[in-house]
Formats: C-alpha cells, sequence, structure tokens
C-alpha cells in the first residue's frame, strides 16, 4: 500500500477552535490518526487473521471482502464502493483479529483511520456517530437481505440482484450503468452457484435486452425496473418476465404449429399424454 496525504493549503492546515466538526471534512483529510492511501487494483487493505487495529474509509475505487476456509476455499462476502467503511469490526469492545480480507478491485483512495481515533470521533462528536450508526444500520439490512435472498431465491435472481447491487456504483442520471469490473467467478461465489451457470444467466439476459457485456457489464434499466419492482404478491410474474420462459416458448410453439397446420396437433397431444404419464 502506498501511503500519502492531501495537499493541504495554508487555510487548511489552520485548525480554527470554535468551528465546527464536520464529518466529511473529518473522512476527506488526513490528521490526527488518520492517513490517507492509494491502492492499485488487487492491493489489499488488510488479511483475514491480522489484528483489527483500524478502520478503513473508501472515498474512490471499489474493493470486496473475502473469507477463506480452513481447507483454503474461498468465498466473496461483499462488494464496497466509495463512501463505504471497510473493517468496521475493529470496533468492538474487544480488539481481536481481522474476521475477512478486503482487496481493492480497482484503484482506490481510502483513508485509513486508527481504532484509538475511530473511538475518540465516534464517543465525542454526535454528528460522525450518527453516521456511522446509520452506515452500520444499513449494512445490517443489506447483510439481512443476502441471506434471504441466499435462501429463498433462485440463482438466477440471485444474480441479477448482485448485478443491481453493483449498478448503484455508477453516477446517478446514466440511462445505462456500468459496473465495476468483476470475473465470472466472483459473482459465482457470491450467489453460490457455478460459473458455467452465471455464463448462462449472463447471455439469457443478454439476449432479452437487460444487459450487455465486452469486458465491462452495462446493466439496462429494464433489468433495474423488473427486480426492484418484484414484490413477494407479483414474483411469479415479474420472475417470468425476468427469466422470459413460458410466454416466450409458448409464443414460439404457437408460431410453429400456425406454420405446420394440422400435424402440430398429434404432437401436441403426444407431448400431454408424456407429461401425464
Amino acid at each position: 500500500m502506498t501511503a500519502s496525504t492531501l495537499p493541504t493549503s495554508t487555510s487548511q492546515s489552520t485548525v480554527n477552535p470554535i468551528q465546527k466538526f464536520d464529518p466529511a471534512i473529518f473522512l476527506a483529510n488526513a490528521g490526527l490518526g488518520r492517513k490517507l492511501l492509494i491502492l492499485k487494483a488487487k492491493e489489499t487493505f488488510f488479511t483475514q487473521g491480522t489484528p483489527a487495529d483500524s478502520v478503513f474509509y473508501l472515498q474512490t475505487g471499489h474493493a470486496r471482502l473475502t473469507v477463506v476456509s480452513e481447507r483454503g476455499k474461498e468465498a466473496t462476502i461483499t462488494l464496497l464502493g466509495p463512501g463505504d467503511f471497510i473493517g468496521e469490526d475493529s470496533v468492538a469492545t474487544i480488539p481481536g483479529l481481522r474476521l475477512a480480507t478486503a482487496t481493492a478491485t480497482s484503484a482506490c483512495t481510502a483513508l485509513r483511520i486508527s481504532r484509538d481515533e475511530m473511538m475518540r470521533v465516534i464517543h465525542e462528536e454526535q454528528g460522525f456517530s450518527d453516521l456511522f450508526l446509520k452506515y452500520l444500520v444499513m449494512r445490517g439490512m443489506r447483510t439481512q437481505a443476502d441471506l434471504v435472498d441466499q435462501l429463498f431465491n433462485s440463482s438466477e435472481k440471485r444474480l441479477a440482484r448482485i448485478l443491481l447491487l453493483m449498478a448503484e456504483f455508477g453516477k446517478p442520471g446514466e440511462p445505462e450503468t456500468l459496473i465495476p469490473r468483476i470475473t465470472q467467478e466472483t459473482l459465482a461465489e457470491m450467489i453460490g452457484t457455478t460459473r458455467s451457470r452465471v455464463s448462462f444467466f449472463m447471455n439469457r439476459f443478454r439476449q432479452h435486452g437487460f444487459i450487455e457485456y465486452n469486458g465491462r457489464i452495462r446493466v439496462h434499466k429494464s433489468l433495474l425496473n423488473i427486480i426492484l419492482l418484484d414484490q413477494p404478491a407479483g414474483r411469479r410474474a415479474a420472475s417470468a418476465a425476468l427469466l422470459g420462459s413460458a410466454k416466450t416458448k409458448e409464443k414460439g410453439k404457437g408460431r410453429t404449429q400456425a406454420k405446420a397446420g394440422v400435424k402440430a396437433s398429434p404432437k401436441k397431444a403426444t407431448r400431454r399424454r408424456g407429461g401425464q404419464n
């Protein structure tokens, strides 16, 4: 990792004792107990099993959290983007070891905050503690949603959800969003399936015009709308639209039968008898 400090002017370096604490300024600049880090893609913020002695605030770039089992199998827990904290478990009452490895997936700029400084500002600055608490609640909700998704949704729906979550990293207002670079192997790890299945689903999404990719994946608004509007009461309808399965197949059969004429009827009856058996 390469550490450096933000360029400071005379006005920036002069601290006004009566100036109100601003969490945004605190998280944007280096200072006592804080260092600005610049990481290249594939460099690590920290490694699983090392002392949890600091928290990172991701200013730019993207990262991912991974865990490795005793047998050496690696799994991706979550993806992180600008505005996320990394390693927030270090503020636990009893300092311990890192439970995961944080790796940059693109060039990143992050603020490393020592545990002592993090604890100080949480206790002394209500504005910062409110911001940090809100972030922890949102992360908890995201983790719960991930668990529900893993338990009840198909692997295809889980893949669609991951793509949507990653699409939120894009700039607001973009008609089509490029998501951060990610391999199909990583996507497979995150949704609990194989790379071949991910490839199959991605091709299906592309055929329906929900995404396009040529090195980078671009998520279209059509995929965003279908998944975000997918409520429990309409889950089957939205899933059918997403997968394009039943209706598309029936239309194809109808066109084939129309061309074939009367000859299509025996085939249809044969299929029905086969289904009954």
